[in-house]
């Protein structure tokens, strides 16, 4: 009678197909060959090709991610012409343009125009206008590729930066990191494929905006494939260490108890997240050895520290991180993503940004110069960005000596380096208020930059599939998406 009621002996017919289509026999054969030529699991997409789709730039990414929304009025699109306007009323103009407003906004009596309150300057051979703010980042715009006409479909905070990172401003979707890992496989077997590093921001007066774990997240993708955090406090991953009486044979032993288990457990419901468990297991194994390594920072050298700032000594801090990235991909990440929090500024900009900007400044400078020094920018992407724009005028009282700025979808800067995009170049303009963009055959949608980081590691955006709920999912989704060939080498 008990048998009857053995749920791990039970196989429907749905089970029972995928018992026979991915039993033990293909996970050995998986075990068997490079995890470059498995990292699909055989499915790139109906009648598709094995990835990459061909010759790639890059091999990885470092993205660093500038949660709340950096302005570009005080960062890299200058606008001399607003000192004029200060405090002109948009009231006009917004309802013309019909243009969405937040509800932090929207009940405002007036709009007034805010001219940035920080210098600019032109630098490099490109020419490129950089606020005071950035001054390290200033030296280094001939590296850069500063893309000033990027737009998005959201304006607000969680659903623009589900979009940025994931594709869809619905939860459950499957993060820019998780499609690398899923579509190219791991480069170590030691180390996770998709890192997530958490910079904590200096600054305690600054809004700090919340954030959630979708946004490296695996959605329908095999859980594997989800971004790993290592933590800026204490052990970088939790549990590491074996408990006390624990040995390394012994913990060995347990694990190939539980795999056997686990092995079992397969064969008879054929559930593809048990596969994902084993590995999992097998992964934080060999990562009980590989993270002491990749940690100890003793072997850096005081050049090294010089070049990221003493900041970089503290653990948890944006220079230290950036400094991580960097040994995160010496070692063969396929994915790094750097989150930094507190760039939501509605009010006291003029007393956080500084502080905001400093945090990133110095070690975002550091890591370009660091790939560059070692010969590996040439084939490592980097992002620097946030989720959208904030707005030329000001939301609540404005002053000289303060003022803030709301969410702007229509135009916002970001930049990238490396990995086969043309350094020392401006591309796309906006208007006389950083308000719309004044080149549409520039205009780089959210869509637009996914489709193009993928083509730089070798994909084609509309090959890389996985299929759910009766739809053969993208990064890119269902509306149009251009890779932006303009900017690439």
């Amino acid at each position: 009678m008990n048998d009857l009621f053995d749920l791990n002996g039970i196989v429907n017919r749905r089970q029972f197909f995928r018992k026979n289509m991915t039993g033990l026999g293909a996970a050995a054969l998986a075990s068997l060959l490079p995890k470059e030529l498995m990292a699909l699991g055989g499915h790139a997409g109906a009648g598709d090709v094995q990835l990459p789709h061909f010759a790639p730039k890059a091999k990885r990414v470092i993205y660093m991610s500038m949660i709340g929304a950096p302005s570009q009025l005080e960062t890299f699109d200058y606008k001399p012409g607003l000192e004029k306007r200060f405090k002109e009323d948009l009231s006009g103009f917004l309802k013309e343009s019909g243009v969405r407003l937040t509800t932090m906004t929207s009940g405002q009596k007036g709009f007034p125009v805010a001219p940035s309150r920080f210098a600019f300057n032109q630098h490099g051979e490109s020419g490129a206008w950089v606020s005071e703010l950035l001054p390290h980042t200033a030296k280094m715009v001939d590296d850069l590729c500063i893309i000033k006409s990027m737009h998005t479909d959201a304006i607000n905070h969680e659903p623009a930066n589900y979009l940025m990172y994931t594709g869809s401003m619905i939860r459950g979707k499957a993060s820019m990191g998780s499609w690398l890992s899923y579509g190219l496989g791991s480069m170590n077997q030691d180390l996770p494929t998709f890192v997530v590093l958490h910079a904590y921001h200096t600054n305690p007066k600054s809004n700090v905006q919340a954030i959630s774990s979708g946004l490296w997240g695996s959605g329908f993708l095999p859980g594997e494939h989800a971004g790993v955090s290592l933590r800026g406090k204490g052990d970088p991953v939790l549990y590491l260490k074996n408990a006390p009486g624990i040995s390394r044979e012994m913990r060995r032993s347990m694990l190939d108890g539980l795999n056997t288990l686990n092995r079992k457990s397969y064969e008879q419901v054929g559930d593809p997240e048990i596969q994902t468990r084993i590995q999992q297991y097998e992964m934080a194994f060999r990562m009980q050895a590989s993270v002491p390594e990749l940690t100890d920072m003793s072997g850096e050298s005081e050049h090294t520290y010089e070049l990221y700032g003493s900041e970089a000594k503290k653990r948890g801090s944006f220079a230290y991180s950036c400094l991580m990235a960097r040994r995160l991909v010496e070692r063969g990440t396929r994915f790094v993503q750097i989150f930094h929090r507190g760039w939501d500024q509605h009010g006291a900009l003029q007393r956080d940004l500084p502080e905001q900007c400093k945090d990133v400044d110095q070690g975002a400078y550091a890591l370009i110069q660091d790939l560059k020094q070692r010969g590996m920018l040439e084939d490592t992407l980097v992002v620097w960005g946030g989720e959208f724009g904030r707005t030329v005028y000001c939301q609540g009282p404005l002053s000289e000596k303060n003022y803030g700025r709301d969410h702007h979808p229509k135009c916002f800067t970001i930049w990238m380096a490396g990995g086969g995009i043309k350094p020392g170049m401006v591309y796309g303009e906006t208007d006389e208020m950083s308000f719309n963009i004044t080149t549409p055959d520039q205009a780089v949608h959210v869509r637009d930059l996914h489709a193009t980081i993928l083509h730089q590691l070798g994909i084609d955006h509309e090959r890389l599939t996985y299929p759910y709920q009766g739809l053969d999912n993208r990064l890119t989704g269902v509306m149009p998406a251009k890779v932006v060939r303009d900017i690439l080498t």
